[in-house]
């Protein structure tokens, strides 16, 4: 706990006792503490866009402090998985007064509904985002199918 005060006993008191029950409830539901109070990783689950346009799947991950050299891409039949690290960054001299950024390993799989190029799949990193085109199969792509009218058609 913070050894910052307001100035107000009352309210110290008020978000002491909020402080302990959220710990409280962090530990019944098997929650890593966000406040960086035990040396432990935290795991965490990789929040994903995914987008499907008619010759390609577009995923994209947010991952700020990734370096992109740690990251692990893969594709298993139509199983993609992404796998990685973010390490804490070490403080030296100072306490932690609060540490709520997400630290330790991810990693999330899917399935595609079609098959994918595997061999053809682009990976960048701009600005924290990750994005992957996943180009589908010919025989994936949509196409259209003409109707023949008339007689004997």
């Amino acid at each position: 706990m913070s050894n910052l005060s307001s100035g107000d006993p009352i309210r110290d008191l008020y978000y002491q006792d909020l402080y302990y029950f959220r710990r409280a409830l962090e530990r019944m539901f098997g929650i890593e503490p966000s406040s960086g109070e035990t040396n432990r990783p935290a795991s965490w689950n990789l929040p994903l866009d995914i987008s499907e346009n008619e010759n390609e799947y577009i995923v994209k991950a947010s991952l700020p402090g990734v370096n992109p050299d740690d990251l692990d891409i893969s594709v298993n039949g139509n199983t993609l998985t992404i796998r990685g690290e973010v390490k804490p960054e070490e403080e030296k001299g100072g306490n932690f007064h609060l540490r709520e950024r997400r630290y330790g390993v991810f990693s999330r799989s899917f399935t595609l509904p079609y098959t994918i190029k595997a061999d053809a799949i682009e990976a960048s990193y701009d600005n924290g985002v990750l994005t992957l085109k996943l180009p589908k199969t010919e025989t994936e792509k949509s196409r259209k199918i003409k109707v023949l009218t008339g007689p004997g058609k």
